[in-house]
């Protein structure tokens, strides 16, 4: 199972043919209590970079770009009734949305574990 992640703070994880999208535990921790979540719409066509959906804590809104281009699948419902998900589950539960993706080898250009950390590194 290949994780990787973007510079937005955003991890795409492959899961069969599919792509399932979501934040990492360090911007869900920058967002503080996570209140909203508006999802994609399903067959939603995206690009990457583009925004997929918008997340909205106590503190900011924050959107969610599309870590590669496809077409959204599904959308994790669960998020509509119970957005906290994602603070206390942000690498499992807390997922937003699977995509086909229309270009599998623009996850080769997403940092893997070690980069992001990196990344995260140089912030704190």
């Amino acid at each position: 199972m290949t994780i990787k992640f973007t510079n937005d703070h955003e991890w795409a994880r492959q899961e069969n043919d599919l792509i399932v999208v979501g934040i990492t535990d360090f911007a869900q921790q920058q967002l503080g209590d996570v209140v909203y979540v508006e999802l994609p719409d399903l067959e939603r066509k995206l690009e990457q970079g583009e925004e997929a959906a918008i997340i909205e804590s106590v503190k900011a809104a924050a959107e969610l770009k599309s870590p590669i281009s496809g077409v959204v699948t599904e959308v994790n419902e669960t998020l509509t009734d119970t957005p906290e998900t994602i603070n206390d589950d942000p690498d499992a539960g807390g997922w937003i949305y699977k995509m086909r993706p229309s270009d599998r080898s623009e996850l080769d250009g997403l940092m893997d574990q070690a980069a992001y950390e990196s990344l995260i590194g140089s912030l704190e």
